[in-house]
């Protein structure tokens, strides 16, 4: 790419992950002159380092289990899984850590790139430390948006720090793997990453304080929790309270309470991420960084002329890429339709619900999958939470196993779904899936809960045979007659 000259846009992007890229395509297609300033590589964290690595290396051990599961197949199925090529297919789909591809579709797409550190200096103003330290001042002449992201989070932890421990970048792009490692953390992240491992080969040690995926439905917790026993995952309850590096290059983890220190040659932290609002200027423009705050047209709230955007991770709206980028399409529409003047931009004017300058579906309506074994899909409400919302609901479970396209899927197969019921309105809040590739179902019950489609039309919605699909039927007969 040949880098503009120029130092004025209608729109600077400061992060180009998927979100800011997302932004930068809605905002230049509706006519803006767009550019993106980035630190490290174009694409951002779910290209290198998160999405797509972490789904490469869960993939073959998921298509092992599956074949392992069906009587004719699962005979022609010896040996283990090859590691070293694991590892390059994950490579591969990171392009070795070379944006060049990223870089080439701005350019087709028509959109600068800046490298650099992107900072806010004032009322539409970026300065950009650029890699040989100079600083290089953009000015936008609309809008500003930060899309720069999370960044994980550290428990305090005596040693921690000196001890150098991985986060989900080193797990992810790692090149040997450990023969033992701990894991420090329960939520999806920490799940994920142990199936990674434990499938790889090494010994897992999840050090966890209270429940597994604490935030899913206790089936979706209880079932991965098993599997990951089985497996031969370890389970410890409590907080480390120091960590040592020792000269051998393991690490030793202290507990407390007289427990027993663990031993392992890695220790990996997934405490849970939070926004990468630290060293961006927000302070400069009078946003404090610990309190941003978005309409959901991802404009910042308290900013002189509403000019500044903050879209993804960064809101702490719903930390998933799929949201960010939904949230990213509201973003980029709003801001070129308000720059065209087909928008209001007075601060009271907010886009109607369900328009394309809004992204209300993060409210309410999220979907989300955990890759595990077995993997778990969910949208809308848990059960905890539309009975803290104040819904008033009804709990349906089905045993997934027991609908006929789920045994032939596989032999023995183990799952449930819930459903959680608006039993006034009488349409589904929330949905989770468990059980062998549940996740090819999710769509479905993410359009279900976010058109609020009564069950009265849903019964009408006739599910293919022989499909595990079948179970939305099973769901609206218990509903109905149990």
């Amino acid at each position: 790419m040949t880098e503009s000259t120029t130092d004025t846009w209608d729109l600077i992007i400061i992060g180009a992950g998927a979100v800011g890229e997302n932004v930068a395509d809605y905002a230049t297609k509706g006519g803006l002159r767009t550019v993106i300033v980035e630190a490290e590589l174009v694409g951002g964290e779910c290209s290198y380092w998160a999405c797509m690595p972490s789904k490469a290396l869960l993939r073959p051990s998921s298509v092992l289990t599956a074949a392992r599961r069906v009587a004719g197949a699962s005979a022609a199925v010896a040996g283990d899984l090859d590691v070293a090529a694991v590892l390059e297919r994950r490579t591969g789909f990171t392009s070795a850590w070379d944006d060049s591809s990223q870089v080439s579709w701005l350019d087709s797409a028509g959109i600068d790139l800046v490298r650099g550190h992107g900072r806010l200096a004032g009322e539409r103003i970026v300065d950009v430390t650029q890699p040989d330290g100079t600083v290089r001042r953009l000015t936008a002449t609309h809008a500003v948006a930060v899309c720069t992201g999370s960044t994980p989070t550290f428990p305090t932890i005596d040693g921690l720090a000196e001890a150098k421990p991985w986060t989900s970048r080193e797990a992810t792009a790692m090149t040997e793997v450990p023969e033992s490692i701990a894991i420090v953390g329960g939520g999806v992240v920490a799940a994920e990453l142990a199936t990674i491992f434990r499938s790889l080969g090494a010994e897992v040690t999840m050090i966890i304080r209270s429940r597994l995926l604490g935030s899913l439905e206790d089936i979706a917790s209880d079932a991965v929790r098993t599997s990951l026993e089985e497996s031969g995952v370890r389970f410890v309850s409590g907080s480390p309270s120091a960590v040592t590096r020792g000269d051998d290059g393991g690490v030793r983890i202290e507990l407390g309470d007289d427990a027993p220190a663990i031993e392992a040659r890695e220790i990996l932290v997934a405490t849970g991420r939070h926004p990468a609002t630290s060293d961006l200027g927000l302070e400069t423009v009078g946003v404090n960084p610990t309190d941003l705050r978005v309409d959901d047209s991802m404009r910042v709230a308290g900013v002189h002329d509403d000019w500044l955007y903050a879209v993804g991770d960064i809101t702490g709206r719903a930390l998933l890429t799929h949201q960010g980028k939904y949230q990213a399409r509201a973003a980029g529409l709003a801001i070129a339709a308000r720059a065209a003047g087909t928008l209001s931009s007075a601060p009271s004017a907010r886009p109607e619900p369900w328009s394309d300058y809004a992204a209300t579906a993060d409210h309410e309506h999220v979907p989300s999958v955990v890759f595990t074994e077995p993997e778990v899909a969910t949208v809308g409400l848990t059960s905890r939470a539309a009975a803290d919302a104040g819904y008033p609901t009804r709990i349906v479970d089905y045993d997934l196993g027991s609908v006929a396209g789920a045994a032939v899927h596989a032999d023995g197969y183990a799952g449930t779904v819930r459903a959680v019921i608006d039993t006034e309105r009488r349409i589904i809040l929330g949905m989770t899936f468990v059980g062998q590739d549940v996740s090819e179902m999710l769509h479905a019950a993410t359009i279900a809960v976010v058109a609020q489609v009564p069950l009265d039309r849903l019964w009408h919605a006739v599910p293919a045979y022989p499909t595990m699909n079948e179970v939305w039927l099973r769901i609206l007969e218990t509903e109905r007659y149990a």
